[in-house]
């Protein structure tokens, strides 16, 4: 499931534009029923919807609800468009780093007045997520829980690796696990492995470990187990620190010095690319979340497990996030969209989601099937909702196009073009400069 927080953040802009008339794109259809859409990226989920507004549309014989599905990696590179043309649905999935500019431009409905009755029944920090000026901007539909570490059991078996006690910690390496583990798990084509003499990395046919471009598995837990922090209170952003240069630097070396992750040549510009490894084998540990347990569910064709996210020198602290529904502000369709969103917030409208274990909800009330759904399966889920600390997702109204702005920059860093430092004050400066 794509609900990646950095791996594509991109440009959240133009959205003070003044839009286009939508009146003849929300015109009631002839046949007396009005036509509701709902856009979103997830695959999964939009067949779990499938079957929920199935039963929405019995019950409301007047409303059809028509799912438009973009894929992630073009999702807001084109909301931005269309919502500036007057084009967009009347519904649409929204993540943190997107959604502060949309809200800040008028264009979401406030959801937290008119459906106030039904946020206690929300995740609490899902609908804080995206209240802004102390009003709510959608309805918590997802939410992702917390990073945990896929592994196959054949190899880590093999290699003698525990995934359970991994830690990383280049201060003290007598008490660093994670990067011998990889080391050994690493292997070339003739089978030596990274910790071998011999070894080649230019044959290398498996890697240890996902170390990545990857903002919502991979460096903002980095970062925060660390003791560091994505951005600063006032949403600038603070990596040019020690703990970043720390974080950063552990996984640039893992990449281009050990060699015991794919290269950043392959990683930057596919976001799938280390899942889809992992489910060829050629990955042994896969750092990520909720978002593609179902993925690794069905695409795996060996023993895997679950165990808890890397552990770092301050803890683990994962990231925790979430997705919303949000209402089109320039549909007139307004009370259409709030029945629709009404039901999407509910415990019967939000269960296929759960029962089908296509998502966590973030209806409370519906979660339960989601975790019913992955113990019938044999998945224990209990990594993905343990207690912990946690890091904020990215906010605000221009974080989007300021990530958009430091991808060069990070694409050179993990590739190791850049001195760590040095290209973590270069980014950080190049964010700053945007959010302004």
């Amino acid at each position: 499931m794509r609900r990646r927080l950095g791996a594509a953040l991109v440009l959240v802009a133009a959205l003070v534009l003044t839009a286009c008339s939508p009146a003849a794109r929300f015109d009631d259809d002839a046949d007396g029923v009005t036509t509701v859409t709902l856009r979103l990226w997830d695959t999964q989920v939009a067949a779990a919807y499938r079957r929920s507004f199935d039963t929405f549309s019995a019950a409301n014989p007047d409303i059809r609800v028509e799912l438009v599905q973009v894929p992630f990696k073009d999702y807001f590179t084109s909301l931005p468009l269309d919502v500036a043309s007057g084009t967009a649905t009347d519904i649409y999935w929204v993540n943190s780093s997107n959604f502060g500019a949309l809200a800040d431009a008028g264009r979401l409905i406030d959801v937290g007045s008119a459906l106030a009755d039904q946020r206690a029944g929300w995740v609490p920090a899902a609908a804080d997520q995206y209240t802004r000026g102390g009003t709510l901007w959608g309805v918590p539909v997802v939410a992702d829980g917390r990073i945990a570490l896929f592994y196959n059991k054949d190899l880590v078996r093999a290699a003698g690796v525990d995934p359970t006690t991994l830690r990383w910690d280049p201060a003290d390496p007598a008490r660093d696990t994670l990067l011998p583990a990889a080391r050994r798990l690493t292997a070339d084509a003739a089978g030596r492995t990274a910790d071998q003499p011999g070894f080649d990395p230019r044959t290398v046919r498996r890697y240890g470990f996902n170390a990545a471009r990857d903002l919502q598995a991979i460096y903002v837990n980095f970062l925060a187990s660390a003791g560091g922090r994505l951005q600063a209170p006032d949403e600038t952003f603070d990596l040019a620190t020690p703990a970043g240069e720390q974080a950063f630097g552990y996984l640039v070396n893992m990449i281009n010095t050990e060699q015991v992750a794919p290269s950043a040549a392959d990683t930057n510009q596919n976001p799938d690319f280390s899942r889809d490894q992992f489910l060829r084998g050629r990955i042994a540990l896969f750092q990520s979340g909720t978002y593609n347990l179902a993925n690794i569910a069905e695409g795996a064709t060996f023993d895997w497990g679950i165990a808890p996210m890397v552990e770092g020198p301050r803890d683990r602290v994962s990231v925790v996030s979430s997705i919303v529904a949000a209402g089109n502000a320039d549909s007139p369709r307004r009370p259409e969209i709030l029945r629709v969103l009404r039901w999407l917030g509910s415990p019967q409208g939000a269960a296929p989601v759960g029962d089908s274990g296509a998502g966590l909800p973030a209806v409370t009330a519906a979660q339960r099937g989601w975790f019913d759904y992955w113990a019938r399966r044999g998945v224990d889920t209990r990594e993905f909702v343990a207690d912990g600390p946690t890091t904020p997702a990215p906010s605000g109204p221009k974080v989007g196009a300021a990530t958009t702005a430091m991808e060069p920059t990070r694409d050179d860093l993990f590739a190791g073009r850049l001195p760590v430092a040095a290209g973590l004050r270069q980014a950080q400066d190049i964010g700053i400069a945007a959010l302004r």
